[in-house]
C-alpha cells in the first residue's frame, strides 16, 4: 500500500511542477483537455480489444494524468481538488453497496444492479436514464439506455421475445423502404436498437463485437490492397470478382 500511494503523490507532486513551470501545461483548461482526454479513453479501449496488457498500463497511466489534471485546474479556483475527488467517490461507493457496507442481502449482480438505480432514483435523479451521457456515440448509448431500463425491471423475458421483436423491426424497414418513405431512416434505428437489445440478451457488447468486425475488415481489404498490388494489379481497374479471389484468400490466410 505504501508503494502505491508514493508513486500517487509522485504523480501530484510532477503535475503541481508542471503547471508551474512547462508553458503547455499552464495553458490548459478542462474545456481544452476534454478532447484529448477523450481520444486517450479510446487509446485504452484498443489496447483493451487488443488484449495488449503492457499498452493497457501505459493509457491507464495517460487516463490517471488527465484525472489528476481536471482537479489540480479546480484546485486552483478552490473550487475541489483530488482529495474532494477521491473523498466523493468513496462516499458514492459505500453508499451504494449497502450489502457489503450496510444491512441489505442480494443474491446476484442483478439484484446488485437494480439496487443501484433505485439509490440513484433517491439521490433526486428524475429518471434512471439520466446517467446516460448525452454525448456517448449512439451504439453505446443505446446500450446503456437497455441496461439502464433491465435495472428497474424494464425488459424481455427471453431472448426468444427479442428476436422477434427484430424480425418485426426488419420487417417494418421492409415495408418503407418498399413504399419510399420518409420513415426508413426511422425504422433503420429501430432494427438497430433491437439488435442491440438482442446481443444483450447473449450476453455480447454490440461495440466491442461491431469494432472487432472493423478490424478484420481492415485486415482483408489492407491484404487485397497489398497482394493485388504485388500482381502489378489496381483496384480501380479490377472487377469485384477479381477483388473477391483476394478477399476469400486473406480469409483463408491465418484466419484473417
Amino acid at each position: 500500500m505504501n508503494e502505491k500511494l508514493v508513486a500517487f503523490e509522485r504523480l501530484l507532486t510532477i503535475m503541481d511542477e508542471l503547471r508551474e513551470k512547462c508553458p503547455w501545461d499552464k495553458k490548459q483548461t478542462m474545456q481544452s483537455l476534454r478532447h484529448l482526454t477523450i481520444e486517450e479513453t479510446y487509446e485504452l479501449t484498443d489496447a483493451i480489444l487488443e488484449n495488449d496488457l503492457n499498452e493497457v498500463k501505459n493509457e491507464l497511466g495517460d487516463i490517471m494524468l488527465h484525472l489528476v489534471f481536471y482537479a489540480k485546474i479546480a484546485s486552483e479556483t478552490n473550487t475541489f481538488d483530488i482529495s474532494d475527488v477521491l473523498n466523493a467517490i468513496c462516499e458514492k461507493l459505500i453508499h451504494r453497496h449497502p450489502h457489503i457496507y450496510g444491512d441489505v442481502e442480494v443474491t446476484d449482480e442483478e439484484e446488485v444492479k437494480a439496487n443501484w438505480e433505485k439509490l440513484k432514483l433517491k439521490e433526486g435523479k428524475q429518471s434512471v436514464l439520466e446517467g446516460v451521457p448525452k454525448s456517448l456515440p449512439a451504439l453505446v448509448k443505446a446500450i446503456r439506455i437497455q441496461d439502464k431500463a433491465k435495472g428497474v425491471g424494464f425488459d424481455w423475458d427471453n431472448k426468444d421475445q427479442v428476436w422477434e421483436k427484430v424480425n418485426e423491426e426488419i420487417d417494418e424497414l421492409q415495408v418503407e423502404i418498399k413504399a419510399k418513405s420518409n420513415k426508413v431512416e426511422d425504422e433503420f434505428g429501430d432494427v438497430l436498437f433491437s439488435l442491440i437489445n438482442y446481443a444483450r440478451f447473449l450476453n455480447i457488447n454490440p461495440e466491442d463485437a461491431l469494432e472487432k468486425t472493423n478490424k478484420k475488415f481492415i485486415k482483408r481489404f489492407q491484404y487485397l490492397e497489398s497482394e493485388s498490388k504485388k500482381d502489378g494489379k489496381e483496384l480501380s481497374d479490377m472487377s469485384l470478382e477479381e477483388m473477391d479471389l483476394y478477399w476469400n484468400r486473406a480469409k483463408s490466410i491465418n484466419k484473417l
